[in-house]
């Protein structure tokens, strides 16, 4: 019963607090939060509101999965903005540059984003289990440099064409692309949405089902004891860091190969960091990141429909910051009040032990 307790009450009070905060929020701009509530709602409806939200989610969920390894390991990986980045970069330039057969073409583009995460993932763990040097520290000085990386490799005289006054990668042939699942006028969802959910599906399996997914949990939860058990932490570290890196090169894959088929210095931005709030909301369950990549995505989706209504899209902004601080401090107050709880019964139950020994 506590255990249904401390599962359900959680998300309870996080959704009645987070809701408190956007209605003042929407009060404060001087809308109606009823109002607001139901346009919000009611776009998802229009034109193709509906598939974009699935096409988003599915990068969302993607990158989320790949910060929610990282903290399963006590890891705090913010550097999946780089390591996205770059395994988009290497994609594309391998894809524009190749031009091999399809299905064959598919794979290596799929095989290279995620070696190049998985690689720019690798110089922060080699020097947390080497030197201690904090991973949020070398991640963020790697996602400027990643920028760096970027705009070498696709200026022009390198891998870099000029197209309608934008610099990118050559584009990648249409026998490459991921073909969508067209839904007529309501739009084309990306077919890599079945990849993404394979994913998801793969993270549950070595969580729940495999002994790496085991000790990965145990070593994130203490190291000193899994030692103690025989496991190497120093190396589920390394392979944490390696694989979070690697499902981070995936990101950008859904628009990379089934919408914009290019990478240029103006291509979408920002995902890692998104990832970390969809990690957190979703527990770094993978059911729970599917929830929150399209909770989020929806909210994006959002900030246009408001505009209609004269409400700020910045709206939308404080509406995600809100929920996020509210799953992240319901589940905290809860777990201190379970732990608090237990430590009163089995203070009880010594006492009682105590007192009838005496007797």
């Amino acid at each position: 019963m506590r255990s249904l307790r401390g599962k359900l009450l959680p998300p309870v009070v996080a959704i009645v607090f987070s809701a408190l905060l956007c209605s003042v929020a929407l009060i404060v701009s001087g809308a109606n939060p009823a109002r607001a509530l139901a346009v919000m709602v009611v776009q998802v409806g229009h034109n193709t509101t509906a598939v974009d939200i699935i096409n988003s989610a599915s990068v969302y969920y993607l990158v989320g999965i790949a910060v929610a390894i990282g903290f399963k390991m006590n890891l705090f990986n913010i550097g999946v903005e780089g390591q996205y980045r770059i395994g988009a970069v290497f994609a594309a330039i391998v894809g524009g540059e190749l031009n091999l057969p399809p299905v064959l073409g598919q794979i290596v583009i799929i095989a290279v984003a995620m070696l190049g995460g998985a690689v720019f993932a690798a110089l922060p763990a080699i020097l947390k289990v080497t030197r201690g040097v904090s991973e949020v520290i070398t991640t963020i000085m790697l996602n400027a440099i990643s920028l760096g990386i970027i705009a070498l490799l696709i200026k022009q005289g390198a891998f870099g064409v000029l197209s309608n006054n934008n610099i990118g990668t050559r584009p990648i042939p249409a026998a490459d692309w991921i073909p969508g699942i067209p839904l007529g006028s309501a739009g084309t969802v990306f077919g890599f949405v079945v990849i993404a959910v394979l994913v998801g599906v793969g993270y549950w399996v070595m969580l729940n089902r495999t002994r790496f997914g085991f000790e990965l949990q145990a070593s994130g939860e203490s190291p000193t004891a899994a030692t103690a058990g025989g496991v190497d932490a120093k190396r589920m570290i390394v392979i944490a860091m390696l694989l979070s890196g690697a499902i981070a090169g995936l990101t950008a894959l859904p628009e990379l190969l089934g919408r914009d088929h290019t990478y240029t210095l103006i291509s979408p931005q920002g995902y890692g960091f998104t990832g970390i709030a969809v990690a957190l909301l979703g527990r770094n369950n993978p059911g729970g990141i599917a929830f929150g990549a399209v909770l989020w995505a929806f909210l994006d989706q959002a900030a246009v429909s408001l505009d209609v209504i004269q409400v700020p899209r910045e709206i939308v902004t404080i509406m995600q910051g809100a929920i996020v601080l509210s799953v992240v401090v319901s589940y905290e107050v809860i777990r201190r009040l379970e732990l608090a709880a237990e430590q009163r019964r089995v203070g009880s139950q010594l006492a009682a032990a105590t007192t009838g020994s005496a007797s």
